[in-house]
């Protein structure tokens, strides 16, 4: 018999102290709804029933769950509006990035719906003697710890691939997008899931330590920070559960002396700017060869400086706030850090003096390794400019990093960029383009950007069980 979460010893005093799940508008600061956390009783019952929903959907046939998956992101499609419309609520992202995140949500759910009894098809092999193959198999339940900045399309690439390998998820979602949390979770029960195929967790980090301990659970995926990663992936190898962790970025984007610059500025706005900048796999570390260097600075710089801000929900506005008031201040922190270590603002640098989390797009110049600057992640729209001599100088600071998640390279010549490619540290290059995600593509990195993937094939792979079943005539080696 499973032994269920055991109680925390009782603290001297009950009264709760600011709410751990809480929507507050970025754009205006307006608190909308709070929510309580779980009590241990509540989790326990949650639990459970993801465990006994576990022994009936492991059995369950790929067809069944190709029924409601793709129910699931049909519902997705259907209701893209209502779905953008709160997560622009709760986080700001502006309305078209949100109803675009909605929608490609929706296109992962249907790509393993479509695709996963294939991925899983037992391979055979070919042993010396006899017959053999490889056949995949669930795990159970897998608890899932995801973040604020993508609050449907982090979900939706667990969800898809482990509800159709026949896992089951229970998922602790960020603090500040609860509703975005429950939205999800309702989607399920609308596209006619079993009961404890997917929950929400509103619970505490002390609660989610102890789901990680406990003996139903099998698996552990997260995204998240670099912190986040390190405790979340320590307490699962303690209890020798496997884990994935989708962590932080700091990303070169590399752009050499023949490159076009067109075409080359236009994706360094996107890929600093998109969702605010608030994307582990942003561009983010500039890199550029002495030729186009200062005519990259000059036309980057005007086109950030002509961002305006203003209501995300509003289709027309080209600049929305960050997540949270401390989010933003926590840049600034950064960015002041970075100046008093001798960077340069070449642009932005504050915020902006209007009512929200606003942050004026940054560009730093003049880093120097001594900065912690020159180390960190900026989790917004601060952009770090790095001139350097050529194309080796430029491949091994792009390499000067802690973090390997992805990157990018512009030139005209494209097996120079897939050479260069090849030589950058991380788990995903790009040339002449940022397009990060497709649900056909694995994600991942290495280095303090974590370990595993997810999307594509590879994907599906994370959490399930690989059997090797031979059959041989064989004697016996006594």
């Amino acid at each position: 018999m499973t032994k269920p979460l055991s109680a925390p010893k009782p603290p001297a005093a009950t009264a709760r102290i600011a709410p751990a799940y809480q929507s507050v508008n970025p754009y205006n600061g307006k608190v909308g709804k709070t929510f309580v956390t779980l009590t241990d009783k509540q989790l326990e019952v949650k639990l459970a029933r993801a465990a006994r929903c576990f022994e009936t959907w492991r059995h369950t046939a790929y067809a069944e769950r190709t029924l409601i998956v793709a129910r699931a992101a049909a519902i997705l499609q259907a209701k893209a509006d209502e779905f953008a419309h709160l997560m622009t609520l709760e986080m700001g992202k502006r309305i078209a990035e949100a109803r675009g995140e909605v929608e490609f949500s929706a296109k992962i759910l249907a790509y393993y719906a479509k695709n996963a009894e294939r991925f899983l098809a037992p391979v055979t092999l070919h042993p010396s003697i006899g017959e053999a193959h490889m056949e995949s198999s669930p795990i159970g339940v897998i608890f899932g710890v995801e973040p604020w900045n993508f609050p449907y399309y982090q979900l939706a690439r667990v969800a898809g691939p482990q509800l159709m390998a026949g896992n089951v998820l229970v998922v602790k979602h960020a603090g500040c997008v609860p509703q975005c949390a429950i939205a999800f979770e309702q989607l399920w029960v609308e596209a006619g899931a079993p009961a404890g195929l997917y929950t929400n967790l509103l619970i505490s980090h002390e609660q989610s330590d102890r789901v990680v301990d406990d003996p139903r659970i099998k698996g552990v995926a997260l995204t998240g920070s670099v912190a986040a990663g390190r405790r979340i992936a320590a307490r699962a190898g303690k209890n020798l559960k496997p884990s994935s962790m989708e962590l932080g970025g700091s990303d070169a984007f590399i752009v050499l002396d023949d490159a076009d610059l067109e075409h080359t500025v236009k994706w360094a706005v996107w890929g600093r700017m998109y969702n605010t900048g608030q994307t582990c796999c942003a561009a983010k570390r500039f890199i550029v060869t002495e030729k186009l260097a200062d005519k990259f600075l000059e036309k980057f710089t005007a086109a950030l400086a002509a961002l305006q801000p203003g209501d995300p929900m509003d289709e027309r506005t080209a600049l929305g706030p960050l997540s949270t008031e401390s989010a933003l201040l926590g840049l600034l922190q950064q960015v002041d850090a970075a100046i008093a270590h001798g960077a340069k603002v070449q642009l932005g640098g504050k915020r902006i003096a209007r009512p929200g989390a606003f942050m004026a797009p940054t560009i730093l110049t003049d880093i120097k390794p001594d900065n912690p600057a020159f180390r960190d992640e900026f989790f917004g729209p601060v952009a770090l400019f790095f001139r350097v001599k050529d194309e080796d100088a430029a491949v091994a600071l792009a390499n000067d990093s802690d973090f390997g998640l992805g990157g990018s390279v512009f030139t005209k010549d494209i097996a120079r960029g897939q050479r260069v490619a090849s030589r950058v540290e991380t788990g995903m290059m790009f040339v002449n383009n940022i397009s990060w995600s497709d649900a056909e593509l694995p994600f991942g990195g290495v280095k303090n950007s974590g370990y595993g993937r997810e999307l594509g094939d590879m994907g599906i792979q994370e959490f399930v069980n690989k059997k090797l079943v031979r059959t041989a005539v064989l004697e016996a080696p006594i």
